[in-house]
Order: C-alpha cells, then sequence, then structure tokens
C-alpha cells in the first residue's frame, strides 16, 4: 500500500461545492477512474478520501492535499490523468506526489483576497484604515464556539493569528496577501475580511483563493 498525496485545485463555480459534496464528488471520480485504492474497513468500505485541510465554501484554491492509499503501483501521472478525466468543470488534480509530510506539520496557508469596492478614491481609503487597524494589534472579530457543552460566541484576536499581511489597492480592489494560521488554530480570510470592513464601514465583494500551505518554519508542505 502507497500513500499518495493529491493536490486538488478547485475555482469557478466549484467554489460553491462544499466539503461534504466534494467528498462525495471524489469518492464517484475514483470508481469511474477504475483507481485500486484501499478500502476502509467495516460494516460500510469506502475509498480513503483524507482531506486535509477543508476550503470554506465560496473559497478557490490552486492546490488542496487531499490524501489517498492506492493498493498498487499506479504512477503518478496515471493517478492525475484517470481522475481528471472524472472530476467536473472547475475541480482538478494539479499534481501528484508520495506524502512527504504529516499533516499535523501544516502551520500556515497563503492567501489573496480581493475586496471589490465603488472606485479607487475608496480603496485606497480602505487600505489605509485596514493599515492602521492591522498595525494596532487589536482587531478582534466574534466567532462560534463552545464553553462545555454550551455554544457561545468568541471574540477573536486576529492579528496574532496573522503571520504576514499586504495591504494595496488595484483600481476599485483592495487585494490582502496574507499568510495566516492554519490547521487546528487556523484564520479563515473570510473572518479577517469581514472584520475590515465592519470597522472601516463597506459592504465589498470579497473573493478568496487559497494558495499553499507551510511548516512552522515556514517551509512548504509537501
Amino acid at each position: 500500500m502507497r500513500a499518495v498525496r493529491l493536490w486538488i485545485k478547485k475555482e469557478g463555480r466549484a467554489k460553491y461545492i462544499s466539503h461534504l459534496d466534494m467528498n462525495r464528488c471524489f469518492t464517484r471520480a475514483v470508481r469511474r477512474a477504475g483507481l485500486n485504492l484501499w478500502y476502509t474497513e467495516g460494516f460500510n468500505p469506502h475509498p480513503y478520501l483524507n482531506f486535509l485541510t477543508p476550503l470554506s465554501l465560496g473559497q478557490e484554491s490552486d492546490g488542496e492535499p487531499l490524501d489517498i492509499r492506492m493498493e498498487d503501483d499506479t504512477s503518478d501521472d496515471e493517478i492525475r490523468t484517470r481522475l481528471n478525466a472524472s472530476l467536473p468543470e472547475g475541480v482538478s488534480v494539479a499534481r501528484v506526489q508520495d506524502a512527504v509530510r504529516k499533516p499535523a506539520e501544516i502551520a500556515f496557508a497563503s492567501y489573496t483576497v480581493r475586496i471589490e469596492l465603488d472606485d479607487a478614491a475608496q480603496a485606497e481609503a480602505f487600505c489605509d484604515r485596514a493599515r492602521a487597524l492591522l498595525d494596532s494589534g487589536e482587531l478582534t472579530a466574534e466567532k462560534p464556539g463552545k464553553q462545555g457543552h454550551r455554544k457561545v460566541m468568541k471574540q477573536v484576536r486576529l492579528c496574532e493569528k496573522i503571520r504576514d499581511i499586504q495591504v494595496a489597492a488595484d483600481g476599485a480592489c483592495v487585494v490582502l496577501q496574507a499568510v495566516l494560521h492554519a490547521g487546528n488554530d487556523m484564520l479563515n480570510p473570510a473572518l479577517l475580511a469581514d472584520a475590515l470592513q465592519k470597522n472601516i464601514g463597506t459592504d465589498g465583494l470579497v473573493r478568496i483563493r487559497r494558495h499553499a500551505f507551510f511548516c512552522a518554519d515556514m517551509t512548504p508542505f509537501e
């Protein structure tokens, strides 16, 4: 049995496919592709598919890690070719490799966040305000959490979960290039964009794309 890591590209209308439906999509795709995957044991055997960092609904990605286990020696190129012929529009396998690092080693992820505003002047003003908020270290947001068995709203100090961020205007669009905490301590970039807009008083359309993952020492996660 060989542990294989797929890197899944998700874009266009496919960004509205939920994580649960992505699991179903790949379960069907591996069957159509005729891949000899290892199946779980028990009353309901199914192909082993492990999405390491589920992507939030409405976000695009250049490569989401998905681990599978092959029962034969099918080549990486053959796995990629067969799966891409079986996947829907907007979902594709960008690359295939042996699983090198353990999932727990994921520490950071890089993103591009685009906030579309009314005009260039508003975008420039937004950038000035956003930089001030981020430099202050006081930017916060509320997110659902648990306290014992009770569901509560918890306040999150967003700046503590940002490793690096650049803010710039591109015409009427604000562009955030950010490296954020991932894994168990992840910061959803949608929460960051929402907090900035609430503090600044705008309501622009937000587009998010995830690019890559890194370990704690900022070496690429492979």
